[in-house]
């Protein structure tokens, strides 16, 4: 056993001294969507700091624990908060929750987040179904030795977000008369905005919207082999032509303003995806 996956054994056991809920899949809860964990039916919390390996999460929106339970009858552990690299954390530990997701026993993935729109066509609240990624961090999580018993040394990423699972997720949104997209993600560093410049060059790249968080996670959960569904809010507008200042407390305001709508995409996915046999 290499010293990782000794850590993601020690992390499981810790977690299922505290439940025995089969896990199916795992979900990463982004800024205002703390909502979903509390429709999770017979829940049980775990703070992360009782999880041996997982990281503080810093940030003042992010709960901090694990809860496992069920949504519709599908076994489920949701991070509410997840670790960033701007925080300090080595991406090696930002990401570690999701190998342990996935020694848990899920096979698929849900990661959600916050974040900035470059596409005029977006509004302020509307939802992204992630289509695809730009990763601009400078960094790889995968970097360093690698241990074939968690993924292969050179993973595929031709289709790191599972079409079928985008496809649902946008029918879903549309029946509920949710404003959704389809769109590229991209992920620099953080924890500064990017300057007028940045967007020019993000949108020029091709790149729908640009946050600090989510590709890393990605990454990993593609090395692990779970297929994932990629879900953002739209919290601001990046034109860099008509860029103006932007507040945090703004952020967060459309975030939590917009979290009913992903969460009743989110836990419409998981409802129906369950029922089809595709989680």
């Amino acid at each position: 056993m290499s010293a990782l996956t000794t850590r993601i054994a020690q992390a499981v056991e810790a977690v299922r001294a505290q439940t025995k809920t089969p896990v199916t899949t795992g979900i990463i809860l982004g800024t205002g969507l703390g909502g979903v964990a509390r429709k999770i039916d017979n829940a049980v919390a775990i703070p992360y700091a009782d999880i041996p390996g997982f990281a503080e999460s810093t940030v003042a929106t992010h709960a901090g624990q694990m809860i496992v339970g069920t949504i519709a009858g599908v076994g489920v552990a949701a991070m509410e908060g997840r670790f960033h690299y701007y925080e300090g954390y080595p991406l090696e530990q930002v990401t570690f929750p999701v190998r342990v997701i996935k020694a848990l026993g899920a096979s698929s993935l849900i990661v959600t987040n916050a974040c900035g729109s470059l596409n005029p066509i977006h509004r302020r609240g509307d939802i992204m179904v992630i289509d695809d990624h730009i990763n601009l961090m400078g960094v790889n999580p995968l970097i360093g030795p690698n241990d074939e018993t968690l993924g292969p040394r050179f993973p595929d990423m031709c289709e790191p977000y599972n079409q079928a699972y985008n496809d649902l997720a946008l029918r879903i949104a549309l029946e509920n008369n949710v404003p959704a997209h389809r769109g590229v993600y991209s992920a620099m560093t953080g924890p500064c905005l990017e300057t007028r410049a940045e967007y020019r060059m993000l949108s020029r790249l091709g790149a729908d919207a640009i946050g600090m968080s989510t590709v890393p996670e990605v990454i990993v959960a593609v090395h692990a082999g779970l297929k994932v569904l990629g879900l953002s809010v739209l919290t601001d507008v990046c034109l860099a032509d008509s860029l103006e200042p932007c507040k945090l407390e703004d952020i967060i305001a459309v975030a939590n303003a917009s979290g009913p709508l992903m969460e009743k995409v989110l836990l419409e996915f998981i409802a129906r995806a369950g029922t089809q046999g595709i989680l």
